[in-house]
């Protein structure tokens, strides 16, 4: 299965692909935030793929209002096939504004998917904006990662946790990972195409 993650910007090289119909052929759509809902819709009609989202700290144009076919998966968990992904959106409180949590009310946010985890027996993929502290984050407020999301992969030990928020050019889709345990944390800044 090929899933295809997006996420803070518009990456050209990537709408070259799909406007010349050179992309591979992609299963799933992620998006880890700060993407424009058109663009959002865009990309699940014309890769005819479902696509699940969590907001970013910039995501103030999709309050109450999903694109067309588009799922927020903010505090839930979903099934693609047999693929269990679960989504935290938002970054770490820095200015009030929207999509922006303090520490405890993200780890309110993930305690509060504990007994779905249980029931659901574990999560595959995890969608966040916000990466997890000290996993390629900065120490600007802005950019700092949750601490609970370091938490959240002990417990869990999903297969993928992937943020965006982080800018960075990569010139190896291997500098975007990191593992911790066995969870391979990925910085999907732009787009990034993983196999499953």
């Amino acid at each position: 299965m090929r899933i295809l993650t997006v996420s803070d910007f518009i990456e050209k090289s990537l709408d070259k692909k799909i406007e010349e119909n050179t992309l591979q052929p992609i299963d799933l759509i992620l998006s880890c935030g700060d993407i424009e809902p058109e663009y959002l819709l865009f990309l699940r009609e014309k890769l005819t793929a479902p696509l699940y989202y969590v907001q970013g700290n910039h995501d103030i144009r999709h309050k109450g209002y999903s694109p067309e076919g588009c799922k927020d998966i903010h505090k839930k968990l979903v099934r693609f096939n047999s693929i269990k992904i679960a989504g935290f959106g938002g970054s770490m409180w820095y200015n009030g504004k929207e999509n922006q949590y303090t520490e405890k009310e993200m780890k309110t946010a993930i305690r509060s998917m504990w007994f779905t985890f249980f029931i659901s027996k574990g999560v595959d993929i995890i969608i966040t904006h916000a990466p997890p502290r000290h996993i390629h984050d900065a120490e600007d407020l802005c950019h700092r990662g949750f601490k609970c999301f370091v938490k959240l992969i002990e417990k869990q030990n999903p297969k993928f946790f992937i943020h965006g928020h982080i800018h960075k050019n990569f010139n190896n889709p291997f500098e975007r990972v990191t593992l911790k345990g066995e969870t391979e944390v990925i910085n999907t800044c732009g787009y990034n195409i993983l196999e499953y």
